[in-house]
């Protein structure tokens, strides 16, 4: 189950630097943004990204897979409104205040919010029992995961980097602990 890690690391690098970065303080921005196709492809990448974490997971922790796929399943449903919906408004002269209220909704921004505190405390699992810079790196990047949203896009760019790092490094390192002449490599 190496491949889907190695793929959702992947994924979540397209996510930031796909998605259109224009001002969405502004309507002409917000449309934008929220309009063209790449909102879309760039969120739907994150979406498959969660979806592919906790199949690989499965082999390493189980507790951890489910815990994932709990926090998974609080912060889909904003990822589907944040990427369908708010491209769907997108062409309204009020996007602004639609958006925001789609975004902002209390139960939508705390399931959210809880999805991804729960899918950190799942990569936290996972690099307490692995103990290795490769989990830890992984956890670093799921921890990071609710705080990077409000940092510049290029800090947001950087975070999809070291989630594709510690996804990317954490499969390479279950393959080796699969395969002993990997690791003799």
């Amino acid at each position: 189950m190496r491949i889907p890690l190695a793929a959702a690391g992947l994924l979540f690098l397209l996510y930031p630097a796909f998605r259109p970065w224009e001002d969405e303080t502004t309507a002409a921005g917000a449309a934008a943004a929220m309009g063209s196709q790449a909102w879309v492809w760039s969120h739907l990448f994150a979406m498959i990204g969660f979806i592919l974490v906790p199949i690989a997971l499965l082999e390493i922790h189980r507790t951890a897979a489910i815990t994932f796929w709990v926090g998974a399943g609080l912060t889909l449903p904003y990822y589907g409104a944040e990427d369908f919906g708010l491209h769907e408004i997108a062409a309204q002269p009020n996007v602004l205040e639609l958006a925001e209220a789609v975004r902002y909704n209390p139960v939508a921004v705390t399931t959210f919010t809880l999805g991804l505190i729960t899918m950190a405390v799942a990569a936290i699992m996972v690099a307490a029992r692995l103990r290795t810079t490769a989990a830890i790196l992984f956890a670093a990047g799921f921890a990071l995961f609710l705080p990077q949203f409000f940092t510049p896009p290029a800090v947001r760019i950087a975070h999809g980097v070291l989630v594709l790092i510690g996804c990317a490094w954490l499969a390479l390192d279950r393959q080796k602990a699969e395969d002993p002449q990997l690791a003799a490599s």
